[in-house]
């Protein structure tokens, strides 16, 4: 890699080349995992769905990634992110399909559940460009792999509405578009098994000593890794009674207890395996130089919990939004004006890296979570009775602010511990799902505005939280499987 100051990117490296195989295959597992939210007219009326049963839908799309990104994190930190995200871009190619021939809603149901799966893609990424750029320039280029990726839920409601009606056609134009997508993410996954590489030749990629948990580095932060755990189940729990008689009946009384008992349940085995791997540092402590601080992990938690949070949930309903808001547009036109608000990845997501690398982690996360605070109260204000560019541009001005900050969080997320990238992207992640439930589960009860307000008023929260954040500094210390001590820059 090139010894340059500078926090650009030399195109001409095999890093660049390792960046652009990554963000396309983080791509195409958005434009699979939201390839339904364009199509909801088609889909709605195939199934003659209710309105409640399709913001349950909208749920149920994210609600498994909240656990999967924590699953993928592990996997990935132990088995390399080339063999993970080849085998995850198939099995969610092979759900994509499976979802376009479903014949009834309850399998609609099941299959968008599952395919909640796709979107931990994204934690194993993270993991690989955090391997092959340094730390002066890892915001930027993760914020490039975020952005670029991110857009593909943009493409999505881009194209495939006229893949659906254009081209193919017909009543099962919808299932034809959304299978399309399911093959390419197929054939794409044992292309980057072919041509992926984890490391730069020559670097060694670090593991965590023990699986099944992150590493901890106090007794203090092994209580809060504990508390940041419970939010997670908590949603899920709520997703549960979402899905119950007291909401849209899609699950029995009998089942929704069953779903409460499996979760206590779970929370039971992941606090033993988070014990179990930090046992020997509750009773031993352990090296000064091997020490990081959790407290970076849970404000990145909370931080994403607002900016990636709110741009899933707003992407899964801004199509419906516009075309319910403004009579005029047609079914293409909405998904082309709801894609206004992923749009701005291409740009705003590697901005914000490209900041937070020049300019400071915390200042820059603290300036975006508090633009987006503002963007969102100005889009609860969109109404029918307001210009259509004016509502996009509003849009647009929140939508930057929401994507800098994502890329200003994973800015700093390969910082923190090396051989922990994964986890601590698993978790950071998983809380901007655990943000995605929430307002969606908001949504199914409020108006479209004060879903806006919410999640304002939660971001205005979070800018507090931000204060806590410490700024990376010096390198971080890793030891390699053979006892060898290696200084990683993280400033």
């Amino acid at each position: 890699m090139s010894s340059s100051k500078l926090n650009v990117l030399d195109f001409s490296q095999a890093n660049i080349r390792t960046l652009h195989l990554t963000w396309f295959a983080f791509f195409l597992t958005f434009v699979v995992w939201f390839a339904h939210a364009p199509l909801k007219p088609l889909m709605v009326e195939a199934f003659n769905m209710t309105n409640a049963q399709w913001k349950a839908l909208l749920i149920l799309n994210v609600a498994l990634t909240i656990p999967a990104r924590i699953v993928i994190g592990i996997l990935v930190d132990k088995f390399g992110p080339r063999l993970v995200f080849s085998n995850l871009l198939i099995i969610s190619g092979l759900l994509c399909i499976t979802f376009s021939l479903a014949k009834t809603y309850e399998q609609l149901a099941l299959l968008r559940f599952l395919m909640g799966f796709v979107g931990a893609g994204f934690v194993i990424g993270i993991r690989m460009v955090g391997e092959w750029f340094p730390a002066r320039q890892v915001g930027l280029a993760e914020g490039i792999y975020g952005g670029w990726g991110n857009f593909g839920s943009a493409a999505a409601a881009f194209i495939l509405p006229t893949v659906a009606l254009a081209i193919f056609g017909g009543d099962n134009g919808w299932r034809y578009a959304i299978a399309s997508t399911g093959v390419i993410s197929i054939a794409y996954g044992i292309f980057f098994y072919l041509r992926a590489r984890n490391t730069p030749k020559g670097s060694t990629y670090f593991k965590p000593k023990k699986s099944g948990g992150l590493e901890v580095t106090s007794k203090k932060d092994f209580y809060l890794y504990l508390a940041m755990n419970i939010p997670m189940y908590v949603i899920l729990a709520v997703l549960a009674w979402k899905l119950s008689p007291a909401g849209v009946k899609l699950m029995s009384q009998t089942a929704t207890y069953a779903c409460y008992s499996v979760l206590v349940a779970l929370f039971g085995i992941q606090f033993t395996q988070i014990y179990k791997v930090n046992k020997d540092m509750l009773a031993n402590g352990v090296e000064e130089n091997q020490k990081y601080k959790f407290k970076q992990v849970a404000v990145l938690g909370w931080a994403y919990f607002v900016t990636f949070g709110s741009e899933l949930a707003v992407v899964s309903m801004l199509p419906a939004f516009f075309l319910e808001t403004f009579d005029e547009l047609t079914l293409a036109q909405a998904g082309m004006l709801g894609a206004a608000f992923a749009f701005m990845n291409l740009l705003a997501r590697p901005g914000g890296g490209y900041i937070s690398d020049k300019f400071g982690r915390r200042r820059s996360l603290s300036i975006f979570i508090g633009g987006l605070t503002i963007g969102y109260f100005i889009m609860s204000q969109v109404g029918g009775s307001w210009p259509v560019p004016l509502a996009v541009i509003a849009i647009m001005f929140c939508s930057f602010f929401v994507q800098a900050g994502e890329g200003a969080v994973f800015a700093i997320v390969p910082l923190v511990k090396r051989r922990l990238t994964g986890q601590i992207a698993g978790m950071t992640g998983a809380y901007g799902n655990v943000g995605a439930v929430t307002f969606l589960t908001a949504y199914s009860f409020v108006d479209a505005s004060t879903f806006f307000m919410i999640i304002g008023a939660c971001a205005a929260v979070v800018l507090g939280i931000a204060q806590f954040l410490e700024e990376p500094e010096g390198h971080m210390v890793e030891v390699t499987e053979d006892g060898l001590v290696q200084q990683i820059e993280v400033s």
